[in-house]
């Protein structure tokens, strides 16, 4: 706690699910979080509750795919608080389509939004978190570590994200940052149920029972330690840790075991 307490920390993507669990988190933990997404509700919804509670928060309306918004993103932390100590590149959206079916569009947008995003803030805070040597997280998925069939474009943005982050790690290796890749599980979120279609459209209904699935503050609350200890990696869930290993030593097991996981997934669009 005494590692995070008056810390400035910005959180993409917050509106809901993981991001909205970190702005609390950490909040709560007396950092002082400045917190974006595209919904200007429900960012002054969850603002004024946390501010309410007596806790430092600043809500900032962004788009990650636009990078002036981005740059607004930082210079407006700046400007208020004139320090970063973490960005946390939480925005990101999936998708649930055959290659041979997507439009792509499709494809592109999610790499707007899950790398290019992440690239945008993290090229604007840089500057700020090796003055401070401070922490740049990336929450991305075991779909950076193995291709998913049926979210080619959501793989392929979060393959792109874990090099980028393994390289600005590699090259500020003396200069005091760190950097973070967490891989949640399968967490109870809206990311399902906004997931893209082949035509871009919402997916609206979930495929898989959102109250099995690991919460959006169980993650938060493991990135936060992540960061208070400096991690290189985290991957929250067994099935994660156990498919990484898998594609170490039997990969072309592993695919198959991926198939039929998602073969089986509800209106899979293997059918």
């Amino acid at each position: 706690m005494r590692k995070i307490k008056e810390k400035v920390v910005i959180i993409t993507g917050a509106s809901s699910g993981i991001g909205k669990a970190c702005v609390e988190v950490f909040a709560q933990h007396g950092a002082t979080v400045v917190f974006c997404a595209r919904s200007a509700e429900k960012l002054q919804e969850i603002e004024s509750n946390l501010k309410h509670q007596k806790l430092e928060v600043c809500a900032v309306k962004a788009d990650v795919t636009n990078e002036k918004d981005c740059k607004k993103l930082i210079e407006t932390t700046i400007e208020k608080y004139g320090r970063v100590d973490v960005l946390i590149n939480n925005a990101g959206i999936s998708m649930r389509a055959l290659f041979k079916d997507v439009e792509l569009n499709v494809i592109k947008r999610l790499m707007d939004v899950n790398f290019w995003g992440t690239v945008y803030c993290t090229k604007f805070a840089l500057p700020y978190l090796l003055e401070s040597k401070g922490s740049i997280v990336g929450v991305t998925s075991i779909a950076g570590f193995h291709g998913l069939p049926g979210r080619s474009g959501y793989s392929a943005s979060k393959f792109a994200m874990h090099g980028f982050l393994e390289t600005i790690r590699i090259e500020n290796l003396k200069n005091g940052l760190h950097v973070l890749i967490a891989a949640p599980g399968f967490t109870e979120s809206n990311v399902r149920k906004s997931a893209l279609t082949a035509n871009g459209d919402p997916q609206g209904d979930s495929p898989l029972k959102e109250n099995g699935l690991m919460s959006a503050e169980a993650v938060a609350k493991a990135i936060f330690k992540g960061i208070v200890k400096r991690k290189r990696n985290i991957i929250l869930s067994f099935e994660g840790k156990f498919s990484v290993l898998l594609q170490r030593v039997i990969p072309k097991s592993l695919d198959r075991i991926f198939y039929t996981y998602m073969a089986r997934e509800h209106n899979s669009p293997f059918k």
